[in-house]
């Protein structure tokens, strides 16, 4: 709930861009807006960055960071082989939380700081529309108008609730989970998708016992099973437990009440019950009701150039369908606001990168081999596992492979996949090869420096070619 202002007669504030919601789609609009001469303005009920700065993406990764620490330090504890030995690590959650803290503080800052350097003007409160041109913003000093000739509605989304097993006490989402002062002994999580496993992955590293209950009849589904392999043995290590099959019927005092896959009542033992069974668009409290806006679902429907149905109105990021996905919102604020500048732009992106920051980690772009034949392509398709590649062995990384998608007439790249260690940071590689149009020869023709995981990016475009040399 949103606390009552006093209602102060205030002077409407026109400008030519009004932005809704300071997430990484929105500050982005609102920069970008700003550069091109554009009087702007952005309201954000929260702090700037939205949920990907304050409570995911940056947050999150920096949890993960400090587990993966946490476990190096406890495998130099014991015998390592790599002749490594330290004393047995203890873990300080709450300085931990305060490290993450500083980060966010130190990138929301600076969020704000580019917002004024670029002219924008940022408003602090609520947003609500009377119509098309027209919004209402609660502030701590009262209400202020602002009528716009353009309108970026970029509301983001929120954690999905379960209606029998709301949220607050000890049924966590990932926002709550990313501010404990300490590891759960018990820790259950609903839904194997990719937050839940990122969390539950790390919370396994801190010394929480995991068990993961999941529907579906697999761990992260968005991919398969070959790149969720590795991801699966690295659970088992960590001694996390996963009940496929299984739902999550409520929580009790004794921890999670669930139905097992042959039907049978059984309860999980739980400090903690972190709820990851996906997020919904942020599309109500903020006045879509007074607006003619048509609606793909439950999402906002947008063009090729992120128009909605009403001229002048416009919507980005996760409030306008899947991907859900914060770069894919910043990419759509850029154009957006371009567009509103006078500039011919449209949505043409071949390629936009996922990555499951699990460990291993999941890396996707583009077409899956399925994807791929399901579109219609006769493909050619290898992988390079990194056991063969120097890098990793040195990085103790063996887990995982690169894989090429092309089709077979003329190698044009359709996808490229990848599941290891610190594979994310090969996404800018995977999508700069799909937008350019790369074909196998020029993947394998590409010197790639010796020795670094990417050798199996070059690797995998000449075993596909029928001649890998180090395979």
């Amino acid at each position: 709930m949103k606390p009552e202002v006093e209602r102060k007669v205030m002077p409407i504030i026109e400008c030519n861009t009004l932005v809704i919601g300071a997430g990484p789609g929105g500050y982005i609009a609102a920069i970008r807006a700003g550069q091109l001469g554009l009087d702007t303005v952005i309201v954000e009920g929260e702090a700037p960055g939205g949920t990907c700065l304050n409570v995911g993406c940056i947050p999150s990764k920096a949890l993960i960071h400090v587990a993966d620490e946490f476990e190096k330090a406890s495998h130099f504890s014991g015998d390592a082989a790599i002749g490594v030995k330290v004393s047995k690590p203890e873990i300080d959650l709450k300085k931990t939380v305060a490290w993450k803290d500083g980060i966010v503080k130190r990138l929301t800052g600076g969020v704000a700081g580019l917002l004024k350097k670029n002219k924008v003007k940022a408003i602090n409160g609520w947003a609500t529309f009377l119509d098309g041109k027209t919004v209402e913003v609660k502030t701590a000093d009262g209400i202020e108008t602002v009528r716009a000739e353009n309108i970026i509605i970029a509301t983001g989304s929120r954690p999905v609730e379960l209606p029998f097993m709301p949220f607050g006490g000890d049924v966590i989402s990932s926002t709550e989970a990313l501010d404990l002062a300490e590891p759960p002994k018990h820790l259950a999580v609903v839904g194997a998708g990719y937050i839940g496993l990122e969390m539950g992955i790390a919370f396994a590293k801190l010394g929480s016992k995991v068990t993961v209950v999941e529907a579906l009849d697999r761990i992260l589904p968005l991919y398969d099973k070959d790149m969720t392999k590795p991801v699966a043995k690295k659970m088992k290590a960590l001694g996390m437990e996963v009940l496929l099959g299984a739902k999550a019927k409520g929580a009790s005092k004794k921890g999670l009440d669930i139905e097992t896959a042959d039907g049978k009542s059984d309860t999980i033992k739980a400090d903690k019950i972190l709820v990851t069974v996906g997020r919904r668009p942020h599309t109500e409290g903020w006045g879509i009701e007074n607006l003619a806006l048509d609606m793909d679902g439950k999402f906002i429907k947008i063009d090729d150039k992120c128009r909605t149905s009403m001229t002048g109105v416009y919507a980005i990021g996760d409030v306008t369908g899947e991907p859900m996905l914060a770069h894919r919102a910043m990419a759509q604020g850029e154009m957006t606001a371009e567009i509103i500048a006078g500039e011919n732009r449209s949505w043409d992106k071949v390629a936009i990168p996922a990555i499951c920051f699990t460990d291993p980690e999941i890396l996707s772009a583009g077409l899956s081999p399925d994807e791929a034949k399901e579109a219609g392509h006769e493909i050619i398709t290898q992988s390079f596992p990194f056991a063969a590649n120097g890098r990793a062995m040195t990085m103790e990384a063996e887990d995982g492979f690169i894989r090429i998608v092309a089709r077979k007439d003329n190698h044009l790249v359709l996808g490229i996949q990848a599941v290891g260690g610190g594979v994310a940071e090969l996404a800018a590689s995977f999508g700069l090869a799909l937008e350019m149009g790369a074909r196998l020869e020029d993947i394998a023709g590409t010197i790639h420096a010796h020795p670094t995981q990417g050798e199996a990016f070059q690797e995998a475009a000449l075993r596909t070619l029928g001649h890998a040399l180090h395979i």
